[in-house]
């Protein structure tokens, strides 16, 4: 019975040890290996100009969605770059959307930036627009560039969830629901305006318009007429004339009358049989237009030759780039001598050192492809203007197509520069200035050359 007892006590004492044991081991703490202090990451330099590297990319939310929000879309090859979006799928759209690329492109090749270009070609830049700029965000974008048309750019417009520096190329009567989103465009309607302010510069208060009876047509005629009207001037009248129509309307514009008749001096002739008589001089044309008038003539390049003639010469003409073909042949631009107009950079001044630097497109393009190009280029430099934060310090900016600034409501504005038809050529007033020069210098010593030769030819004097 003892030894009973002894075998059933050790027996218990076993149990409760074992169960000890394995408590011991539930609670023990974890032990952690040692943390290794790790060096200190050297950062580079930032560089002079700062570029959009030193941002992180735009990601997209994870938080719960609320109830009927369309999900985000799926990233595709996810990395950070430039995005812009272009009808290039358009019929309609898509060879003035290829030049703007050519021009994006050639500007993003030549400032060599840290962020590739990445192409989202779209449609007619319908509903498609969002969708095609939120999967741009997904992919990693971190500033976009696009639409181009107005219907693509009045949606963008309307979209709240602008979450990176957008340049929409364009603008829009549509409010604006997001500080990041900006405007840039080649506007008809803002340099009718401007036309009206160098008009009304020149001292020229009485405006004729000539509307062609198109649809642009119409709206550059409002435009100069609203802006003439701003600065103080007089609208004489508004005259259309289309193809085809009767060109006594032409003739007999209206304009303001003179306040005083000019007076034709009489001048005192001689006549074939030796008579001495006073005579009044008779008009080589039609008498001049009072001082003050001006015509703004709303169309483009082929209506103006076809108008031009019909106007009295004494009669100042204004109109905008339209009328400008920089492809046109000299004889051709004669029609349209002492016109007066504005245009861009990369048209008028070819060989300024701003314009030199971006290179040319490798194939041929009309007159209104290069300017498309040209606003590729300018696009992509506002868009780094935005990336790097840099509104203050980098406007206004001497772009290829004007000079750029930024005005009310997120929009850039751009001043064309101006110029005139002379000699069969689109110049600026120093081009102008510059060939009258040369010219009066080549007159000067044909003269001269003239005149060494008449005393090389003539009989010497006889001594005295």
């Amino acid at each position: 019975m003892q030894r009973s007892s002894f075998w059933l006590l050790l027996l218990a004492t076993l149990y409760v040890s074992a169960c000890a044991t394995a408590t011991r081991e539930k609670t023990a703490p974890i032990a952690h290996a040692p943390v290794v202090a790790k060096p200190a990451v050297t950062v580079p330099a930032a560089p002079v100009e700062p570029v959009m590297s030193v941002l992180t990319p735009a990601t997209i939310a994870t938080t719960a969605l609320p109830a009927g929000a369309t999900p985000p879309p799926v990233a595709d090859k996810f990395a950070p770059h430039i995005a812009l979006i272009l009808p290039l799928k358009s019929a309609s759209f898509a060879p003035a959307a290829n030049a703007v690329q050519q021009g994006f492109l050639a500007a993003a090749k030549s400032q060599m930036r840290d962020f590739p270009v990445r192409i989202y070609s779209s449609t007619d830049e319908g509903k498609d627009v969002i969708e095609i700029y939120r999967q741009a965000i997904a992919n990693g974008a971190v500033a976009v560039a696009g639409p181009l048309t107005r219907a693509g750019v009045a949606l963008l417009a309307g979209y709240p969830d602008i979450s990176v520096p957008t340049l929409a190329l364009n603008t829009t009567e549509q409010k604006l629901e997001s500080g990041k989103l900006y405007f840039f465009g080649l506007i008809p309607e803002t340099e009718a305006r401007q036309v009206a302010q160098l008009a009304y510069a020149a001292k020229l208060r009485d405006a004729t318009i000539i509307n062609t009876g198109t649809a642009l047509s119409k709206r550059l005629s409002v435009a100069f007429a609203d802006e003439w009207k701003k600065l103080g001037g007089n609208i004489n009248a508004e005259v259309v004339y289309k193809d085809g129509d009767d060109a006594s309307v032409l003739l007999n514009l209206p304009t303001a009358a003179w306040l005083v008749e000019p007076v034709i001096t009489p001048v005192t002739v001689i006549s074939e049989s030796g008579v001495i008589e006073t005579v009044v001089p008779k008009r080589a044309g039609p008498p001049p237009a009072a001082p003050g008038n001006v015509v703004f003539l709303a169309g483009d390049s082929r209506q103006a030759r076809l108008i031009r003639p019909y106007l009295n010469p004494s009669l100042p003409v204004y109109g905008t780039s339209l009328l400008f073909d920089a492809n046109a042949d000299t004889l051709t631009n004669y029609d349209l001598n002492d016109i007066r107009f504005v245009d861009m950079p990369w048209l008028l001044q070819p060989d300024h050192p701003a314009v030199m630097i971006y290179p040319r497109s490798g194939a041929a393009l009309d007159t209104d492809k290069e300017r498309l190009y040209a606003f590729g280029i300018d696009a992509y430099r506002l868009l780094h203007v935005l990336l790097n934060n840099r509104l203050r310090s980098a406007l206004p900016l001497d772009g290829v197509t004007g000079r750029i600034r930024l005005s009310d409501a997120n929009i850039f504005q751009r001043d064309a520069i101006p110029a005139l038809f002379r000699y069969g050529h689109g110049l600026t007033p120093e081009a102008f200035a510059a060939l009258e020069a040369e010219k009066a210098a080549a007159k000067a010593a044909e003269n001269a050359a003239r005149r060494a030769v008449s005393t090389e030819n003539s009989p010497a004097s006889p001594a005295p």
